[in-house]
């Protein structure tokens, strides 16, 4: 039954995702046009690879950044490419950097920013957008980062507990 646990974990987040951003419009509660995209599967991919373990983060990575294309974007690869580029990064990162609570809520801050700015890049170089790089930082990312700084102030603590679990699990 363990065994079962992280994967069901990280598909109840997919799913997450996706209600979340139908169940919160941002004009309704912002008065103007932001936009807020969760990034909950990724922030739960990247504690993974922190606390958990560098081979099932970058597996996960790879799975649900083909999930993550197939269902969301119809260009398959661009987060096949950066989910598991930003956590192999974010696992490089940490080795080098202090492994408490703070510098690694920071740290997946910053994966969540490269991944905003990787798929802005990649949709500037595919000609899929035209918002100049000012708008997308006050339309897009400071809104998107706010909300994921929120999301993982909230969640650290029990995701780095459970995936600390699932290692000493593995080890047994």
């Amino acid at each position: 039954m363990r065994k079962f646990i992280l994967p069901l974990l990280f598909i109840l987040l997919f799913v997450i995702e996706s209600t979340f951003v139908q169940m919160v419009p941002p004009k309704e509660y912002f008065g103007n046009e932001r936009f807020l995209i969760p990034h909950f599967l990724m922030i739960a991919i990247l504690f993974l690879t922190i606390y958990g373990s560098k081979k099932y983060g970058l597996l996960y990575a790879f799975i649900f950044g083909l999930l993550f294309d197939i269902v969301y974007t119809e260009i398959i690869g661009i987060y096949l490419c950066l989910f598991p580029l930003i956590a192999y990064i974010t696992s490089q990162l940490m080795r080098i950097l202090q492994n408490n609570i703070i510098v690694t809520s920071l740290v997946v801050l910053f994966g969540i920013g490269v991944l905003e700015f990787g798929a802005y890049g990649m949709n500037i170089i595919i000609n899929r957008t035209a918002m100049p790089l000012a708008d997308f930082t006050l339309i897009r990312l400071i809104p998107t980062l706010i909300l994921n700084l929120i999301v993982i102030i909230a969640g650290v603590y029990p995701l780095k507990r459970h995936f600390e679990k699932f290692i000493e699990s593995l080890s047994e």
